[in-house]
């Protein structure tokens, strides 16, 4: 009897905890974050996957004005393709931010780390009345919440390695086709991946995040690659061997 009322006791709480966590991120709602602000910016200061850090210091002002917008914003209000947008968006404008407290005087983004913390380990972003990282955003919120490797794509860390930044937020409504154009764009880049004979030199996002492409490198680049690249590919997919490019850590400005 007592087994039993512990694996009722145990179900009921299952259900509980289930039900909460589908509260976390509804269906369907109508709450929606205003990102023009930042589109603004963007669209001012970004062009090519070029940022124009200059441009965004001078209107720092707008930027923290953005920023205030998304600390204002109740997440578990949002649904899933609003929240997914929102922490993209989130990282991208805090990273623009930590980059503006230390310019013009650092030429990259681990400049501003230390030897005991990198600038991802900084509490920087305010979401939700705390104070979280970068890393948090990325590698306990994104990651495994959404489970979508496009994130990689997205994601940009100030730095010529990183997938460019797009001079345009990220919007629920538009959300699947921006994640296809930035990972097939990333993919099909000769300056960031090539293939040489049967060797394909990729960049190390993908050994740093293997797991996340299910540690099948050739298989996620026949999904997205183009043309040329996907028959030459598809022709030697079982010979091909994967080697990883040095990253470039210096600065995505003119």
């Amino acid at each position: 009897m007592k087994t039993k009322k512990m694996i009722l006791h145990v179900v009921l709480w299952g259900a509980f905890f289930c039900g909460a966590m589908n509260l976390l991120i509804p269906e369907w709602s109508d709450a929606t974050v205003d990102h023009s602000l930042y589109a603004a910016l963007l669209k001012k200061y970004v062009q090519n996957g070029v940022a124009d850090y200059r441009g965004f210091k001078n209107e720092e002002a707008k930027l923290d004005r953005y920023l205030k917008v998304l600390e204002k914003t109740a997440t578990k209000d949002l649904f899933r393709n609003e929240r997914f947008a929102f922490y993209i968006n989130a990282y991208n404008a805090w990273t623009i931010k930590l980059i503006l407290g230390g310019y013009p005087g650092i030429k990259s983004i681990k400049d501003l780390g230390s030897i005991f913390k990198s600038p991802w380990k900084k509490k920087v972003a305010r979401i939700d009345g705390g104070i979280i990282t970068l890393d948090h955003i990325e590698h306990d919120i994104l990651r495994p919440g959404f489970k979508e490797p496009r994130v990689h794509f997205v994601l940009n860390c100030a730095s010529k390695g990183c997938p460019p930044l797009r001079s345009e937020p990220y919007q629920a409504d538009i959300l699947e086709r921006q994640l296809d154009e930035m990972t097939r764009a990333f993919i099909n880049d000769s300056r960031r991946n090539r293939l040489e004979g049967r060797t394909l030199y990729v960049s190390k996002i993908f050994k740093w995040f293997s797991e996340d492409f299910n540690n099948d490198v050739v298989g996620f680049f026949l999904k997205y690659a183009w043309k040329d690249l996907k028959e030459q590919l598809e022709d030697n997919k079982s010979e091909i061997k994967v080697k990883y490019l040095d990253y470039d850590w210096s600065f995505n400005d003119k």
